[in-house]
């Protein structure tokens, strides 16, 4: 991180006026394997964005009042904060922290990182600061592997180096419906199982990231669908999800043009580049509780 620099209060804003910070979550990743065939494979990710968020508010209030009650803030969210001030030089005036999120924990949303995300944009306007991404980059990178939250728009990301390898533009969108599988993944531990895979299935990889980011340049999400269907059945190999299987194989009956999954989560569904309609919706939530899942729908990407 760059040596802090010291900056004065005038900017923040007066005891009362609450402010915010948020971030939306995702649906697991579009893409997830290697940049390229490699003997030492890095871990690309195109993170697939829902219509789901993180907020943070702050009200600052005069010092005279009560003591701050303990910030509600989880533990990587006061390590963001911390490192946030020490960057600046600044100190956080008296005041409350309030949360809320619509992204369950240890499932595949990005909720840690969204989270994170979402206090840094509520503290540049506590300070009145502008916001700086490479700012945010440094201090994700100080505290986890992340996902592309910070961008409000499709990217091919390095999650352990923290670098936008390309920008892939926000003129893709889903509907999708999807279910949550028990369990929660340990990204770390099944990191090293991730990489062997991705050494010996570099070529199909490689093919699937070309059609896919081929499918984001002309604009074309039934292309980007096929290709996440494709790395998501890689994923299957590693780290499977129970209803995959049965997904795929009701596809078409559906409409669906895809099935995306949370490849370290727990998330497993259908991409529509159409609304489905009402007696589809009611035929897939029929289907996902078949397998013993109650399904979601959501809107997800950007287009």
């Amino acid at each position: 991180m760059p040596r802090p620099v010291t900056h004065t209060r005038q900017g923040q804003h007066p005891s009362g006026h609450t402010v915010s910070g948020v971030c939306h979550g995702t649906l697991g990743e579009l893409y997830q394997g290697p940049l390229r065939p490699d003997t030492d494979p890095e871990i690309a990710v195109v993170s697939f964005p829902v219509d789901r968020h993180s907020w943070v508010y702050f009200t600052p209030r005069t010092a005279a009042g009560p003591p701050p009650h303990a910030p509600p803030l989880g533990e990587k969210s006061v390590t963001a904060a911390g490192l946030f001030l020490d960057h600046y030089g600044l100190a956080l005036p008296p005041g409350d922290w309030r949360t809320h999120s619509e992204l369950p924990v240890g499932v595949g949303m990005a909720s840690s990182t969204a989270d994170i995300v979402a206090t840094l944009r509520c503290l540049f306007r506590v300070f009145s600061l502008p916001y700086d991404m490479d700012v945010v980059l440094g201090i994700l990178a100080d505290i986890e592997r992340a996902d592309s939250v910070f961008l409000d728009e499709f990217a091919l990301y390095l999650s352990g180096r923290h670098r936008v390898v390309r920008r892939l533009g926000p003129d893709v969108g889903f509907h999708t419906a999807f279910v949550t599988e028990p369990g929660t993944v340990d990204t770390a531990a099944v990191t090293p199982l991730l990489l062997d895979h991705y050494r010996r299935r570099g070529e199909e990889y490689q093919r699937c990231l070309t059609d896919l980011v081929k499918g984001f340049d002309s604009g074309d999400p039934a292309a980007v669908a096929r290709a996440a269907t494709i790395s998501a059945a890689l994923s299957q190999e590693v780290l499977p999800k129970a209803a995959f299987d049965s997904l795929r194989a009701h596809r078409e009956r559906f409409g669906a043009d895809g099935v995306f999954v949370a490849h370290t989560g727990c998330l497993v569904g259908y991409l529509f580049t159409s609304r489905p309609r009402a007696e589809v919706k009611s035929e897939l939530s029929a289907f996902f509780h078949s397998l013993g899942h109650q399904c979601t729908f959501a809107q997800g990407g950007y287009g």
